[in-house]
This record gives structure tokens, C-alpha cells and sequence, in this order.
């Protein structure tokens, strides 16, 4: 008998990470067996996680320096362009602590339109002759490099990305440091799992790792940094996913402690906890602002589809998006760079309502024509300043028909900028613990939640697709965007097994076998057969094809023609475990044996069977009924 040649799928990786990979259409029944038959009960970890977990706190480490270095060189960026000096970045006058240069104090007068389109030019140069990939916000491309390229993200993208975003933001492109900061701190976990021995799925790890170690340095945001992490990297909620991450998010933030302190990025003044209306009146802010969320996320891709149409090359397109940005900060000086202080006002109740008309606007076509111009930057700054203006607007607005309600406007501009992002990236938990820990507001926390989920569910009506996923999907990639719990994880191999199995006995030969195979009934066109010994103990599986087999001489025992132990489940195995042992071996059934006796046969479990156990997941997603009717007697009918 000739083994298969297929290499099977390593077994300890299969059986010990509960891979939710899906089934093989046609799996080859072939003989490919060795030492190990039974699958080995899935784990939440393996020891593997400790390796994983170190290299992630190293990787926080590095991510909180490689954070600092980027906002250091942003600034002196900006320092250099505006204001002809890197006095308030390095030497005795420099600012200290966390601080981004705002470039709206410049008196370049129009000069400053020029400007940015120096950095636009250098970040489609950049583009050009280094790599496209840093083009946009970098989350997509983290995205996509994890859905298809097994976490594989080019090592050039490390210093790539961090160089072109600062010389676009340096310069006063109107995008936040975070996007950059995220995809750096992405590449970098991505090459250390590159240049080490690891599985795809702790590459995906130590990717979204770094990607949230960048964003907590940068925000002292652990948790939401680690729930981004969740909703946009990682596709999934588990224990050796989670512990990685938390751990160098954790890390992180401890850097910026260390250097900066532990004071809130955006220091809020202390606000009351808002009344029964008033909260009625944030849910409803947080649903108009959905609304806007879905037309940013089109405008966005609707510019990008208008550049894809100019008759020039690509590479010029950052620089044309720049001038448009450089005209509007001609306009509105605040429009242009981080302006992480705008938030700053907003949140504190600085801007008036002219104020808030003129930056929302201008912000967003400033933002929107200079992002879908295929320059590189972030999109959650833009967004905040964006949402939060609309946000304020509508609450002062509120106050002035209802002057009751007591709505507080500093409430209403951070549940408009947590409610944009929410709607457009559909990061709902993200959005509302980002807000938090960003100003550490308690009175804040249920408006947000309502907001938050109002622009949500506008969202998830109204748009298929988000502002993190949208470029992806045009070229082909699928992106989850539901993350449940694995059906087969809950069903049992004993309760969907056949029971009823046809077997053979060790001590038949060919002769008698293939009489009765013969014969043409039910029994006789099953693909394979357990052949069990007198006992009732499995010996082995045969395949129909093997029977038949005109090699094998008829006078032998079936016995002869097994050379090593079945493949088996036990009936307390999950449908899940009996799947990827099917993966593992590279066939379509594995027999079943008893708990208490491995050796005993109880039934046989299909590729078939597991399918068939959908069916109770979809009747309960489908099926409407009542079990209760009121008004009608819910006593069983009596028997005829």
C-alpha cells in the first residue's frame, strides 16, 4: 500500500491555537497516518504566549521611543518651515513635555501655501521610488497585509512611513500623527516576526502589538488603544491575541509616563453629569453626526476616485491635494498641521459658534481633498476636529430652541468627535474608550456610549463599507466585520456523529469483502470503513478504493492491510477540533471512539456532519416565531 505524499499539516499548531480555518471543498481520504491518532484538547495558550508577550513588551518599548522620535521630527519640521528656527523643539527654550508646534501662529502670509506642497512633493517622491504602500492612513494597508499576506508587511515601510508622514505633516498637511504612528509601530512588529521563527498568527500578533503600542504612546491610551487593536488588526477576541497586545500597550503608555507624565492628552475642565433630557439630547447629536460620518467616508473615497482620473501621474497627486491645504490654512492658519490643540479648545469650550462654522468646514475640505490625494497621514485627529465642531454646533443649537435641557457644549463637541470616528470606522468601543481615557471624564462616559452607538447604527444602515475598509474591498479583500463565537466550538463530535456504523471485522479477507461490496446496497457505497476487531475495538480505517484494489491479493485479512492506528476523535472532542484534525490528516471522516474506552468504536463524524450542524445556527438566526401567545392557553392539546 503507498502512503499519501501530501505533508500534513503540523499538529501541535492545528490542535493547540483553535484554528477557524475553514474546511477543505475535497479533502483526499487517503491513508496518511503516523504516531499521533487523537487530536490534543484545544488550550486558551500555549506556552508559546511567553516568548510571544516578551517580545511584545520590547516591542512597547521601542514603539514609545520610535513615537517620541516621530512627533520630535514633526516638529522640527514644522518649526524650520514656518518659523525659521528649531528653537522651540531643541536648545534651553524648547517646549517641554508631550507638545505638538502648532504652524498657525506663522506670519508667512501667503507664502504659507507653498509650503505644504513642498511635503507633498516629497511624500510622492517617497511613493515613487520607495514604496506606494505609505501612501493614505496606514491602518487599511495593516489591514489588508494581515487579511492577505500573513502579517508580511515590507521592511522598507518601518522607515518609510514615519519619514514621508512627517515631512506631509511637518510641512502642514492637515492629518493627525496617530495614522503614521500606528502603521510604524505595525511594520516594526511585522519585521520582528519576519526575522524570528514564528506562526502567521503570532506575526498578526506582534503586528497589531506595535500597532497599538504607537497609538498608546502617542495618546497614553492603553485601553483603546488595545480595543483598536480588537475591531480593526486582529479580527478576533482571544487569549493569545489579547495578552501580547495589552502587554505592550501597557508598556507603553509606561514610557510616556516615565518621560511626559501622566496627564490627560486632552485636559478637560470638570463637567457635570448630565440630566435625563440631556443625555436624550447626545444620543440624538451622536446619530446627526453618524450621518456626517457616512458622507466624510464617501467625500474621502469620491476625491480619490477624482484623482484617479487626472491625466498626470500619481505621484504629482500630493502635491496638487497640498496647494488646495495650503490655500485653506492661508485662509484658516488652524486647519493646517496635527492641531491636536484645536481638540484641546474644543473640548474646553474655547471656540465660538462663527469659529466653529468656519474650522469645521474648512478643516474637512482641507482634509478630504489632501487625503484622497494620496498623501500619508492620519485620519482620527481630522476626525475628531471635524465631528467635535459639528458636535459643538448642534449642541449650542439645542441649547438655543430648548435652553432647558442644559446641554453642555464642551459634552457635545466630544461626543461629536468619538460619534465620527465611530461612524466611520464602525470602531464603536474604540471610539467611546478612546474618548475616555483621552480626558478622563466620568460625566462623559454615558453620552459617549449613546452617541457613539447612535452614529454606529446610522453607519451600519446606511454604508456597507468604512473609511478603514473601503480601499481594501475595491481590490477584492473580504474584511470581517463580525466576530462571534465559533459554532463548532459548542457542539460536541458525540451529539452529531452516525452511530449506526457499518463495519468490517479484522479477520474477513478481501474475498468475502469484496462479495459483499458487490452486491450494491446502501451499506456498500460508504468511501471508507472502520474495521474493528472482535472486541469492538477500532483497528483501523479502510478506504473502499483500497478494498478494491486489484494489488491486494483476495485471500488476504483485512487485518494485513491496516498498518498503522485510525484517525479518531473522542465523542467529547469539539466539531471544531474534529475539523482542523480533518485539516491536519487530510481526510473527510474520522471514526469515534468512547470517552471512558479510546479503544471502543461509537460512531463515525463526517465532513458532511459538521456542515449539517449549521443548520441549528441558522435556524436560529432565521426562524420568527412565538413561544409564548398571550391570550391563548399555552397547555399542550390532549391526546386523541
Amino acid at each position: 500500500m503507498t502512503p499519501a505524499t501530501d505533508t500534513p499539516v503540523e499538529h501541535t499548531d492545528v490542535r493547540t491555537v483553535g484554528s477557524t480555518d475553514a474546511l477543505p471543498i475535497a479533502p483526499a481520504l487517503g491513508l496518511s497516518l503516523d504516531a499521533a491518532r487523537m487530536p490534543r484538547k484545544s488550550t486558551l495558550v500555549t506556552r508559546r504566549i511567553l516568548l510571544i508577550s516578551v517580545l511584545a513588551v520590547i516591542l512597547g518599548v521601542v514603539a514609545a521611543y520610535v513615537a517620541q522620535l516621530l512627533m520630535l521630527t514633526i516638529n522640527l519640521i514644522t518649526d524650520l518651515c514656518f518659523y525659521g528656527r528649531v528653537s522651540d523643539v531643541i536648545g534651553p527654550h524648547a517646549h517641554t513635555g508631550s507638545f505638538v508646534l502648532s504652524p498657525a501662529d506663522n506670519q508667512l502670509g501667503a507664502w504659507v501655501i507653498l509650503i505644504p506642497v513642498i511635503g507633498g512633493l516629497l511624500a510622492g517622491v517617497m511613493a515613487r521610488w520607495g514604496s506606494r504602500a505609505i501612501q493614505g492612513h496606514g491602518i487599511p494597508e495593516a489591514m489588508e497585509q494581515i487579511l492577505t499576506n500573513e502579517s508580511n508587511i515590507p521592511a522598507r515601510i518601518t522607515w518609510l512611513k514615519p519619514l514621508s508622514s512627517a515631512f506631509a505633516i511637518g510641512t502642514g498637511g492637515p492629518f493627525g500623527a496617530e495614522g503614521p504612528i500606528i502603521s510604524t509601530g505595525g511594520a516594526m512588529g511585522s519585521l520582528i516576526g519576519q526575522l524570528l521563527r514564528v506562526t502567521a498568527n503570532e506575526r498578526k500578533v506582534l503586528l497589531a502589538a506595535g500597532a497599538a503600542a504607537g497609538m498608546a504612546a502617542v495618546f497614553g491610551a492603553p485601553v483603546a488603544s488595545l480595543v483598536l487593536a480588537v475591531e480593526l488588526l486582529l479580527f478576533e477576541l482571544r487569549p493569545r491575541s489579547l495578552i501580547p497586545v495589552a502587554l505592550a500597550a501597557v508598556t507603553a503608555v509606561g514610557v510616556r509616563y516615565a518621560t511626559y507624565g501622566s496627564a490627560p492628552v486632552f485636559p478637560m475642565p470638570e463637567v457635570l453629569q448630565p440630566g435625563g433630557w440631556a443625555l436624550i439630547s447626545f444620543v440624538l447629536i451622536g446619530g446627526l453626526v453618524g450621518f456626517a460620518s457616512v458622507w466624510v467616508t464617501k467625500a474621502v473615497y469620491g476625491v480619490e476616485d477624482m484623482f484617479e482620473k487626472l491625466p498626470i501621474h500619481w505621484m504629482w497627486w500630493p502635491a496638487l491635494g497640498a496647494l488646495v491645504a495650503g490655500v485653506v490654512g492661508w485662509i484658516e492658519p488652524r486647519t493646517l498641521g496635527v492641531g491636536y490643540d484645536n481638540i484641546d479648545a474644543l473640548v474646553q469650550g474655547h471656540f465660538g459658534l462663527t469659529v466653529l462654522l468656519s474650522f469645521g468646514a474648512l478643516k474637512f475640505v482641507s482634509w478630504v481633498i489632501a487625503l484622497g490625494s494620496g498623501t500619508s497621514g492620519g485620519t482620527l485627529a481630522p476626525l475628531f476636529m471635524i465631528g467635535g465642531s459639528l458636535g459643538a454646533v448642534i449642541g449650542i443649537g439645542i441649547n438655543h430652541l430648548v435652553p432647558g435641557l442644559n446641554v453642555d457644549p464642551r459634552i457635545a463637541a466630544l461626543v461629536g468627535m468619538a460619534a465620527i470616528f465611530a461612524g466611520s470606522s464602525r470602531a464603536l468601543l474604540t471610539a467611546v474608550v478612546f474618548a475616555f481615557e483621552t480626558t478622563r471624564q466620568p460625566a462623559c462616559l454615558l453620552p459617549l456610549l449613546g452617541g457613539c452607538t447612535a452614529a454606529y447604527l446610522i453607519s451600519a444602515l446606511l454604508m456597507h463599507n468604512t473609511i478603514m475598509t473601503e480601499k481594501i474591498a475595491r481590490r477584492g479583500v473580504k474584511v470581517p466585520s463580525e466576530y462571534a463565537a465559533d459554532y463548532l466550538e459548542q457542539v460536541s463530535v458525540g451529539t452529531v456523529c452516525s452511530r449506526n456504523v457499518v463495519t468490517l471485522q479484522t479477520t474477513q479477507t478481501l474475498a468475502e469483502v469484496r462479495r459483499w461490496l458487490a452486491e450494491d446496497s446502501a451499506d456498500t457505497q460508504h468511501r471508507s470503513y472502520p474495521v474493528i476487531d472482535e472486541k469492538g475495538h477500532v483497528k483501523g480505517m479502510l478506504p473502499r478504493r483500497t478494498l478494491l484494489d486489484p494489488q491486494w491479493h483476495y485471500t488476504l485479512a483485512l487485518s494485513e492491510l491496516i498498518t498503522q492506528a485510525p484517525i479518531a476523535v473522542d465523542e467529547t472532542h469539539s466539531l471544531r477540533e474534529a475539523a482542523d484534525h480533518m485539516v491536519a490528516e487530510n481526510v473527510g471522516r474520522l471514526a469515534v471512539v468512547s470517552k471512558s474506552d479510546p479503544r471502543k468504536l461509537v460512531g463515525i463524524v463526517t465532513r458532511g456532519d459538521i456542515l449539517a450542524s449549521h443548520a441549528q445556527r441558522l435556524r436560529e438566526a432565521r426562524f420568527k416565531g412565538r413561544h409564548i401567545k398571550l391570550g391563548k392557553s399555552n397547555k399542550a392539546a390532549p391526546a386523541a
